[in-house]
């Protein structure tokens, strides 16, 4: 259950829909996940809609029937904001804004908010304008009325609050002004990363809100900022970390999702250079969500898309204090059994016997299985160092040698 503040919470109602690709349990999983990005970003959800369909409608998203219900629901209870779980286009937006008259966004705008909430520093925020521009060009037909009836809030950061006067012409030259921009950071970013020598470096990547930061936080003693909300980070973070005398460098990356928005995936490329340059990644995973595998796959779709798939990887099985199999009764034969009645353990055997030793179980919060860790990292390191170093081998002794 999420904790609300004593702060005043934008009202949202959440549209999704059941298809033939997307059947009502993926779609209940996805709205879920909605409503934790609505309620990150500093949003209620007060009601959900789903309408089962072919696929959806060409220029309501939805039916005429459910599109007349959501509209009674917004009037009846002062709801402000709209918010679909795919991406609109920009027509399904500005048909949809008549109709609802309040505020219509769709993940992908979401998801961009958040960001804009989240960047700190000026490349962070410089690539976060640069996909927000990006979503808005072809939009800005009827961006300005729908701006005009709402001011700030949910999807109103960025330059569609600041900029409601632009035209196509001037937002294009803005995209290429903040491409030059990246690009220079860009040039000093890979100066830095060039004078930190020839280190190891080692990089946390997976699904969003898997405990990537409190993991770095455990095994770097740094205080990097970690919370139980989606993009909690989204500056890239490296540290100096040092594992029984052996130096190398643990970088923390901003989290994926499924559905990422293509705009964030081309901006935040160069910030994954971290990653591409990686000699190790460890791909961090919450087990005790239930649909784990599927934010596997989400992640190696995008390390496919950034050059990286084939790089080193430790599958690191997050929060297994938090884990917990369905009950499952074995003497009901008419219920066929599934992967959510798994035990903690069963799930161990299968993937070990999927990859081998490059499967772990920990919990970074409780610093459950800490060792095991620090020991499977310190093997990997140590074999990379070893090989680009082969002189000094000796320096660092096989780590059960200094237990």
């Amino acid at each position: 259950m999420i904790e609300k503040k004593d702060i005043a919470l934008e009202r949202a109602v959440l549209i999704g829909v059941i298809t033939r690709e997307q059947d009502e349990e993926k779609s209940k999983e996805y709205l879920d996940e909605l409503e934790f990005l609505t309620y990150t970003a500093g949003g209620e959800v007060v009601k959900r809609f789903t309408q089962k369909m072919d696929m959806p409608n060409p220029k309501t998203f939805i039916g005429k029937g459910k599109m007349q219900d959501v509209q009674d629901f917004i009037e009846e209870n002062d709801v402000g904001t709209a918010i679909f779980d795919d991406e609109l286009s920009p027509a399904q937006e500005r048909n949809i804004s008549k109709i609802l008259n309040c505020k219509v966004l769709d993940r992908t705008n979401l998801i961009l908010d958040i960001f804009a909430q989240r960047a700190q520093t000026s490349y962070a925020r410089t690539q976060v304008e640069l996909a927000q521009c990006e979503y808005l060009l072809p939009r800005l037909k009827g961006m300005w009325t729908h701006l005009e009836r709402q001011k700030g809030g949910i999807g109103m950061r960025g330059p569609g609050e600041t900029e409601i006067e632009t035209d196509r012409r001037i937002v294009r030259d803005k995209i290429a002004l903040l491409k030059e921009k990246i690009k220079t950071i860009d040039k000093q970013m890979a100066v830095q990363r060039g004078n930190r020598g020839k280190m190891v470096r080692v990089a946390l990547v997976g699904y969003t809100n898997v405990g990537k930061s409190t993991l770095m936080n455990t095994i770097s003693k740094s205080e990097v900022f970690a919370e139980n909300k989606l993009f909690a980070t989204l500056d890239t973070t490296v540290r100096k970390v040092v594992i029984q005398n052996l130096p190398f460098l643990l970088t923390d990356t901003v989290g994926f999702i499924r559905k990422l928005p293509t705009q964030l995936v081309e901006s935040f490329k160069s910030t994954l250079d971290e990653v591409r340059e990686a000699d190790l990644l460890l791909h961090v995973v919450d087990i005790s969500h239930p649909n784990f595998e599927e934010h596997i796959e989400s992640v190696n779709k995008i390390l496919g898309e950034i050059d990286s798939a084939d790089k080193p990887t430790i599958m690191v099985f997050n929060k297994i204090d938090a884990y917990e199999a369905e009950p499952y009764d074995d003497t009901d034969l008419m219920t066929e059994r599934t992967k959510a009645n798994y035990s903690l353990q069963e799930w161990k055997k299968t993937w070990m016997n999927r990859i081998g030793n490059n499967a772990l179980f920990i919990s970074a919060l409780n610093k459950q299985n800490l060792e095991d860790f620090k020991k499977r990292v310190y093997d990997e390191v140590r074999e990379i160092h070893v090989t680009r170093f082969p002189y000094n081998h000796f320096l660092y002794p096989d780590y059960e040698e200094e237990q």
